[in-house]
């Protein structure tokens, strides 16, 4: 399976042409292991890709990663990184990535991203403009 289709591809890329808080596009995953990716912009190259990345250490960060690395994994079995058909976002990335912070690792329980957002919507009014 392609990890990108082409309106996938050109919704990401439309994002990266842009600033702001995007919803992810895709969700990637390593099915025998704990890697898991949220993506939300793909830079004008075609291949850094912008989002949340947990590679299953506890610690999820925003950060880039090269679509042709993640493509080029070969795992056990003859299985390779795969895209998650049914993810669809509800939430923007900092959403995800606040509540990836205070689980320890990217969730979509619906429960831990509404208390995400309710984190941020505080400190954003407690922040000074």
């Amino acid at each position: 399976m392609d990890l990108l289709t082409p309106s996938l591809r050109e919704s990401l890329l439309a994002n990266g042409r842009c600033e702001g808080d995007h919803l992810p596009v895709v969700k990637f995953f390593n099915p025998v292991g704990a890697a898991t990716w949220l993506f939300s912009e793909l830079d004008g190259d075609g291949d850094t890709l912008f989002g949340l990345c947990d590679l299953g250490f506890g610690f999820p960060e925003l950060g880039s990663a090269s679509l042709s690395e993640i493509v080029s994994v070969r795992l056990p079995f003859g299985l390779s990184i795969e895209r998650d058909l049914s993810f669809a976002a509800t939430h923007p990335l900092s959403v995800y990535a606040e509540a990836a912070r205070l689980c320890g690792q990217i969730t979509q329980h619906p429960n831990h991203l509404a208390r995400a957002e309710a984190a941020l919507s505080r400190e954003r009014r407690h922040s000074p403009p």
